[in-house]
């Protein structure tokens, strides 16, 4: 959506709610209208206020002492009533927002799957996207029509705590497996939400600090530490064209259940 067609729809607009979808945030609007916004990789959405307000042409840095998040990447600035402001920022411009009736909220995201950290997430809903399903486990998670969410790290973590190879076809699993998996999904999720996020790189807060979320990881990024379970040092692979981590001790390689043959017609 073209910056200036947004800054003239919401002007002077009541913000009335907030919420998410997946990974896109909902901003509900008076109206019946929300502005919808995706961080993408490196987006970040600070409010600034008091001192901490500065001028983006004065060239001075949001983040004192971070390399990446200068004002160069100030992308837009939302002016509050109070004065506050809310400054999105994107280093890699992947970042988006765009303005949508309610009404066409449910058709938007109707190809995303079902919020992990819901009732209706559960092992046999997660049996019924993974059957005769043939894709590795961990390209399995990051489709955001199964499961709508779940990103790159919580991923990597999510497989290590349910000890299932990031390799292993999706169809694979047993309810053994099912169960663990969704039990491992909102474990890893939860933790994140504990620490503030990963900030790994550009990732701050609405307040503009660091999540604690990177000290936590048992796997991600831990390529050649060892497995906090069984000391086997951890492995890197690519998957999906996705940087994946995991321990090749601990975390089994399930094999393709073989699809059952249809009786012959005599």
């Amino acid at each position: 959506m073209p910056p200036a067609d947004l800054e003239t729809a919401v002007e002077g607009a009541m913000i009335e709610g907030l919420g998410r979808r997946g990974k896109y945030l909902l901003l509900a609007l008076d109206g019946a209208r929300t502005l919808v916004m995706h961080l993408r990789m490196t987006g970040n959405l600070v409010l600034v206020e008091g001192e901490s307000k500065l001028d983006p042409s004065e060239g001075r840095r949001l983040y004192e002492g971070e390399r990446s998040v200068s004002e160069r990447h100030l992308r837009a600035r939302f002016l509050l009533d109070d004065g506050r402001e809310v400054w999105f920022t994107d280093p890699r411009r992947f970042g988006e927002a765009f303005l949508i009736d309610d009404a066409n909220l449910g058709t938007r995201f109707s190809k995303l799957g079902v919020e992990p950290l819901s009732d209706a997430f559960t092992p046999e809903a997660l049996g019924r996207m993974a059957a005769n399903r043939t894709a590795p486990l961990k390209s399995f998670l990051l489709d955001q029509s199964g499961v709508a969410g779940v990103g790159n790290i919580y991923a990597d973590e999510a497989l290590f705590r349910a000890r299932l190879h990031p390799l292993s076809p999706a169809g694979s699993m047993k309810p053994e497996h099912l169960e663990a998996l969704r039990d491992a999904v909102v474990a890893a999720l939860e933790a994140g939400i504990d620490g503030g996020g990963a900030s790994i790189d550009d990732y701050r807060d609405g307040r503009g600090e660091k999540g604690t979320m990177q000290d936590e990881f048992l796997v991600h990024t831990r390529e050649g530490e060892p497995c906090p379970r069984c000391e086997t040092p951890i492995v890197r692979i690519v998957v999906s064209g996705r940087s994946t981590y995991y321990c090749p001790g601990c975390q089994v390689r399930l094999r393709r259940r073989p699809r059952r043959r249809r009786p012959k017609r005599s």
